[in-house]
């Protein structure tokens, strides 16, 4: 079996039926769960998601991308420092970046003062954190792929003179 050809499918929609994939892919459903279930357990496959325009629900979810600045540990570099940050489970996503900030990180919660208080009390005092950056998502127009809403391009007509 094609393994890239079935991560392929699944990436794009995790809700494909295991016979429609078994289908597509020429092979038996049951060896369509196996090589599922060997990948999870692997942690090639870490889960399935569902894009959610938050926008369009009554629910209060506010964005923040935070920079944080940080100062590698002898014998352990970043990864002991990561590992102190993923671990709150207001953590969404994590990324070591190159660039001017050492990570990068997605949290999400109900209000900005909920947000600004998780990286007051609990983000900044990580040890070898130096400096944090929080940038408020306003809108986002698309995730993972996914055009969440169109933008309006207003059309505006030409003046014409003699």
């Amino acid at each position: 079996m094609n393994q890239e050809q079935l991560l392929s499918l699944l990436e794009k929609n995790s809700r494909y039926d295991t016979k429609d994939l078994a289908d597509v892919l020429n092979e038996t459903e049951e060896h369509i769960l196996e090589a599922m279930s060997e990948m999870e357990r692997q942690k090639i496959i870490c889960g399935y998601h569902t894009v959610i325009n938050w926008d369009k629900t009554n629910t209060d979810k506010v964005m923040a991308l935070i920079e944080i600045g940080a100062t590698p540990e002898r014998e352990y570099g970043y990864d002991r420092i990561a590992r102190n940050i993923y671990r709150y489970p207001e953590v969404d996503s994590m990324y070591l970046m190159s660039g001017t900030s050492e990570f990068m990180v997605i949290i999400y919660g109900k209000t900005m003062q909920e947000i600004s208080e998780f990286v007051a009390m609990k983000l900044a005092c990580v040890e070898y954190v130096k400096s944090t950056a929080t940038f408020f998502v306003l809108k986002q127009y698309k995730a993972d792929g996914e055009i969440l809403e169109e933008a309006e391009v207003k059309e505006e007509r030409l003046i014409v003179t003699p």
